[in-house]
């Protein structure tokens, strides 16, 4: 009855999961978050940058100014500072481009200014389906036209398999220039149990160097397992970010029908999907168990109704003030951005803002100024920008 009974709101998973405690049973963390929906700050502004894209997925900002967008029908756009869209860039891969798949992410190499290197991923089809590939490319601007140049695939998820979902697909760079790449486990019964097993790339995370080759370093290299892996048991981490003063990296995953995760990835550790999770099957029934023993890692937040979070960014500026050391993540269900303010590394307080505008929103980035990117899942997809009014210069 717990299980069933979550999906009536807020308030009464709250009740329920107390309850559970009550009983000796463990508490999904953050049950005890203050949660609330919030206004913006006194003297913050919402505008629009560029809109006119297509179910919009990844943003990277641009050193001397403007943006790499992507939209996941395939196309790979240059927005300039003033918001306007080049053409599609010549020679990005071929996508498939199909529910959840096509053109994801988009992430500068590190030493962008000097190498030129650009890193897109996005779902190949192939022999047995489909998984997601990451490419590079240099971007090249040949008359009007923006090309992506010597392209290459430095990684291929394996295997492939016929599915349209849960494509992972986030791409950050480490502080030492190591590559992580974010994996879904395909969105089947069939392929749940490949994310707790080291023969497939399915529901991992994975390090490559710059070029795809394996780091020497890298938990399962001498075992037997794919040498990429670098964590598993996760089930979809649509956004990733690096901790500011620690360089862990951080993701959230959506779980199924509730129990989207948020977790701090660590080298060698298993999180748990399926056989731990505080979410059900999508019209009830059970998946897991709720508590994570020894040798997995629990989330350090979820979400019971899930909120389907997407994008994650510190904010580390101080332009506005009350936002300064908070996590935020898009919600694409949750239709909100959701702000997390952290204490230690645990979660105090959850504001979900924009609430009354209904978008889905895709990824979140952080700009130089303090400013918050933010891209809107729609057809007519914009790119939002939250920034301080009265700040004019970078923090």
């Amino acid at each position: 009855m717990r299980r069933s009974m979550r999906w009536m709101g807020w308030g009464v998973a709250v009740f329920l999961a107390g309850s559970a405690a009550a009983a000796g049973q463990p508490a999904r963390p953050g049950k005890d978050v203050p949660m609330e929906q919030a206004g913006l700050p006194a003297g913050v502004t919402l505008s629009t940058w560029a809109d006119g894209l297509e179910h919009p997925w990844g943003l990277a900002l641009l050193p001397g100014g403007g943006a790499l967008v992507t939209e996941r029908p395939g196309r790979l756009r240059v927005v300039s500072g003033r918001g306007q869209l080049s053409a599609p860039v010549a020679g990005t891969p071929k996508v498939d481009a199909r529910g959840q798949g096509g053109l994801l992410d988009v992430a500068l190499h590190p030493d962008f200014a000097r190498n030129g290197w650009v890193y897109l991923s996005y779902a190949e089809a192939g022999e047995g389906g489909n998984s997601t590939a990451v490419a590079r490319g240099k971007l090249v601007r040949e008359g009007e036209q923006w090309r992506f140049a010597d392209a290459t695939v430095v990684f291929r998820q394996a295997p492939k398999f016929a599915s349209t979902a849960h494509f992972g697909s986030r791409l950050v760079f480490a502080r030492d220039g190591k590559l992580l790449i974010t994996l879904g486990e395909r969105s089947s019964r069939k392929t749940r149990p490949d994310a707790q097993g080291l023969n497939t790339h399915h529901g991992k995370v994975v390090r490559v160097n710059d070029d795809g080759s394996v780091p020497p370093d890298n938990p399962f290299r001498d075992k037997q397992a794919l040498p990429e892996i670098w964590s598993l048991g996760h089930r979809n981490p649509q956004g990733a970010a690096l901790h500011p003063r620690t360089g862990e990296l951080w993701i959230v995953e959506h779980g199924p029908q509730g129990g989207d995760e948020l977790n701090i990835v660590r080298a060698g550790k298993n999180y748990g999907w399926p056989r731990y999770t505080y979410g059900e099957e999508y019209g009830g029934g059970k998946i897991g168990e709720e508590a994570s023993p020894a040798g997995f890692e629990p989330p350090i937040h979820s979400w019971v109704p899930s909120v389907s979070p997407s994008g994650l960014a510190f904010y580390t500026s101080r332009a506005i003030g009350s936002w300064t050391g908070s996590l935020f993540t898009g919600a694409l269900s949750g239709q909100a951005l959701i702000r997390l303010q952290l204490e230690g590394g645990k979660v105090v307080r959850e504001e979900r803002l924009l609430v009354d505008r209904g978008q889905r929103i895709r990824n979140v980035v952080m700009g130089p100024a303090g400013e918050l990117y933010l891209l809107t899942d729609a057809r007519q997809g914009e790119i939002l920008v939250l920034r301080n009014r009265n700040t004019d210069s970078a923090e």
